[in-house]
């Protein structure tokens, strides 16, 4: 059985999909791209897909992740210009390898978040984004299925900075644009909070709702400050594998 890793994005209007919409339009393209899948034992097969960590409805992503088993090989490039072909435009598949080391899921252990205030000058967003990391704590709070919860967005979050913004239109409108790294703890702490916790702190309040997009999610290096490619491990062992079997077919019989 081989087993491939897949990135995929929501972009545009596409971000409002949700993540079951999501499902079921890769399910129908993998029946389109006759992908040979392997399924589930049971009364009800399924197809062997495994999501991670997906992006919330209503957010865009440069940096979604699944892994598929199938039944038989197939090169990692050609099944994803396959797929990719058999999505809608917005639902790209942009990065396939084979999996060649265990524990993807255990690599996505933060995100990088762009945070798009319109109508926000950014001296007031940076003023509040100094508010916000010089508290100790920052509570908000969650509407849940259980009611209310409230809990501290502050040690999540690894970084958060203003960025400088080219307007990709002619305006006169105020636009400012945050980045923001965070840790996927428990409760999870998403960029809506973050943005609940910059109201607590500094009264900030755009007057539009925020454009958000994850831009990457994977393992946090505290050395560079940087989130590192989940699939690069099983880029180095592919290529480590490859470098054996060359030598192994110069070397002497």
């Amino acid at each position: 059985m081989q087993r491939i890793r897949l990135r995929y994005t929501k972009r545009g209007r596409l971000r409002f999909t949700s993540h079951r919409d999501f499902q079921r339009a890769f399910e129908r393209a993998l029946r389109r791209a006759d992908v040979p899948m392997a399924y589930s034992a049971g009364f009800t097969p399924h197809p062997k897909v495994s999501y991670a960590n997906a992006a919330p409805t209503g957010t865009g992503s440069e940096a979604e992740y699944l892994e598929i088993a199938l039944t038989a090989a197939r090169d990692p490039e050609q099944l994803r210009a396959l797929l990719d072909e058999s999505l809608p435009d917005g639902l790209d598949i942009i990065d396939a390898v084979e999996a060649r080391t265990s524990g993807l899921a255990d690599r996505l252990t933060a995100s990088v978040w762009e945070l798009r205030l319109d109508g926000v000058e950014p001296a007031q967003a940076e003023q509040a984004v100094a508010a916000f990391k010089a508290a100790e704590s920052v509570e908000v709070q969650r509407m849940t299925k259980n009611g209310v919860r409230t809990f501290d967005a502050r040690p999540a979050v690894v970084d958060l900075e203003t960025h400088s913004v080219t307007a990709d239109r002619p305006t006169d409108r105020p636009c400012a644009i945050l980045r923001l790294v965070v840790r996927h703890v428990t409760p999870a702490v998403r960029p809506d909070d973050v943005l609940s916790g910059l109201r607590a702190v500094a009264d900030l309040a755009p007057p539009v709702p925020a454009a958000v997009t994850r831009l990457a999610q994977g393992l946090f290096d505290a050395g560079t400050g940087t989130v590192t490619d989940p699939l690069a491990p099983d880029r180095e062992a592919a290529t480590a594998l490859a470098a054996e079997s060359a030598a192994a077919a110069k070397a002497p019989a």
